[in-house]
């Protein structure tokens, strides 16, 4: 049967700020985020810190949810995210703190750059203009100034490929993790070649078949270890793209106490589906949990869909998975007849928040 994703043009007429475009476009934003990055220069001293925080909102703040599960085992110091106004009571001098907001006009975030600056902190900054970018001029803080050319609908969640890179080689920059640049450059051209399994002309689209098995669904994602932030990536896009109400558990904790909420309500049965996300790369147990926990499902007569990374790297098979799931949340909504970049209830409650 002929669907609305299987014609470029008809989705052109939803698609009126070329979101897909975007999405399309992670690959060029690799490579192009690594030469916007190349020339950063981080004092020596931000490498003598005890903790490091990202403060950020929605879409800015995904790839510090990637970078502090990814790099969990290399990562020497404590790293937290703050997505509200107040810093922790423990940032000072010692502490490096990434404010990161792609407009840069983010009030919580501001709010914590006016905090970081009072306690001392050493700041870094990730933005592609406003209030924020001013700041760290005006204050000389190390800064990734994002052209986001390859973003064309112009939505954060959509620039991930600027805001995870930009991340890793800041933080990279400043001694916290290992340099990525060469792995993300065989990243940029691997992931030009899962494309044509995605995209709009392939007619055996494992993102079709994934958009329509979320069709008028509540979706419940789960992930562990080092996908756990690409999953939330997902999460976040098929609120805003698709409008869809959607839960996000984590391996192995789904396990202790989620497993006993699958009875009631009855409805749920027909309105809920499950996206697990699967790797070769998972410690051996988890590999384990995830199957049991598909089968388990299955038997309380739940729609379960595994999505398995299938590249060689964990860097890798977290670029595999956001791809993959930037798609599945992009045409989503073009079956719900709907254009997927206008976010009105977020425009609306910033508004209202204004008065």
């Amino acid at each position: 049967m002929a669907s609305i994703l299987d014609s470029r043009d008809s989705i052109k007429k939803l698609d009126q700020s070329n979101l897909l475009g975007s999405v399309e476009a992670l690959a060029d934003q690799i490579t192009d985020a690594l030469t916007q990055t190349e020339g950063l220069t981080i004092p020596a001293d931000y490498s003598q810190i005890k903790n490091v925080i990202v403060s950020g909102m929605g879409g800015s703040v995904l790839g510090s949810h990637i970078i502090k599960n990814l790099f969990k085992a290399e990562l020497q110091v404590p790293f937290e995210i703050v997505t509200h106004y107040d810093l922790p009571g423990y940032v000072d001098s010692n502490t490096l703190v990434l404010l990161s907001s792609y407009s840069g006009t983010t009030e919580e975030t501001l709010a914590s750059a006016e905090s970081a600056m009072s306690r001392g902190a050493k700041v870094m900054v990730i933005t592609s203009g406003g209030k924020l970018a001013s700041m760290a001029k005006d204050y000389n803080w190390p800064i990734y100034l994002i052209d986001p050319k390859f973003n064309p609908c112009n939505q954060p969640r959509l620039a991930i490929g600027y805001a995870l890179v930009g991340q890793l080689m800041l933080f990279a920059k400043a001694g916290i993790i290992p340099d990525q640049s060469k792995a993300l450059h065989s990243i940029s051209q691997n992931l030009k070649q899962l494309l044509p399994s995605l995209t709009v002309e392939s007619g055996s689209s494992v993102a079709k078949l994934l958009a329509f098995s979320a069709f008028d669904k509540h979706v419940v994602f789960s992930a562990a270890e080092h996908l756990i932030g690409a999953a939330h990536v997902v999460n976040n896009q098929f609120n805003e793209n698709a409008k869809t109400l959607t839960s996000e558990w984590h391996l192995p904790e789904f396990n202790h106490h989620y497993l006993e909420a699958l009875s009631f309500p009855k409805l749920a049965k027909d309105t809920t589906t499950f996206f697990l996300f699967n790797s070769a790369l998972y410690h051996p147990r988890l590999q384990k949990r995830v199957l049991i926990t598909k089968n388990l499902l299955e038997q309380k007569g739940y729609e379960v869909q595994v999505i398995l990374a299938t590249t060689s790297s964990k860097l890798e098979q977290v670029f595999e998975i956001i791809q993959i799931g930037e798609y599945v949340a992009t045409y989503l909504p073009f079956l719900y007849g709907i254009d997927p970049s206008p976010v009105p209830s977020v425009d609306f409650f910033k508004s209202e928040m204004a008065k």
